[in-house]
């Protein structure tokens, strides 16, 4: 059997331990977290005045976006079956050495995955961590919200060196065409010299 490619192996395991680590989370905040009488979570102050846990839920994408459409579990779900899609074919065409790409790749499907399967088993994301500056507060997310986060700036990163990395390749390569063509132009001009010399030796005898 032929051994795992190492991108697949770090692409499998960051991504395992992103969806592990969501769903930890998740069950823990949905049985520890206190909810009043209506089912409404209740907040719980970790760093006063800037950092919540409160349990809450979202029919939408990351931080509650699109939560108010009323297809947007349907639509959320297939958008992040493509992506999946998409990040193994960019997983497959990728090189063993870009492991910022491929830790990227690992936490974006990671996470997808991840609220998916709220969205799949319960109908909504389950969201508990809140920030905040005193009364202005940030939308609620989770784990899985995070590793998004993270997984794309890490992407486009990668993206950003890579095409860098092109740039600079195509550059080094024009100066070695002009380098040679200037080359060539030096060495014919050398030899035209030495044709002409040879002339004027023909014409003096």
């Amino acid at each position: 059997m032929k051994p795992l490619a190492s991108r697949w192996k770090t692409y499998l395991w960051v991504g395992l331990v992103t969806l592990v680590l969501d769903q930890a989370t998740k069950y823990w905040a949905l049985y520890a977290l206190p909810k009043d009488e209506r089912g409404i979570g209740i907040a719980v102050p970790f760093i006063q005045n800037f950092w919540d846990w409160r349990l809450s839920f979202n029919s939408g994408s990351a931080f509650g976006m699109f939560g108010n459409l009323g297809f947007a579990r349907v639509m959320l779900t297939i958008v992040a079956l493509v992506a999946i899609g998409a990040i193994t074919y960019m997983l497959r065409e990728s090189r063993d050495d870009q492991r910022r790409l491929h830790w990227a790749l690992g936490m974006v499907a990671g996470g997808a995955i991840a609220n998916v399967i709220d969205r799949i088993l319960y109908g909504k994301v389950t969201d508990f961590i809140v920030w905040k500056y005193y009364d202005t507060e940030w939308p609620t997310f989770n784990i899985a919200d995070v590793s998004l986060c993270i997984g794309v700036g890490l992407l486009l990163l990668d993206l950003t060196k890579q095409a860098k990395a092109e740039k600079a390749a195509k550059l080094a390569a024009k100066l070695a065409e002009d380098s040679a063509a200037a080359g060539r132009t030096v060495s014919k001009s050398k030899q035209q010299g030495q044709k002409r010399k040879v002339k004027k030796k023909k014409k003096k005898r």
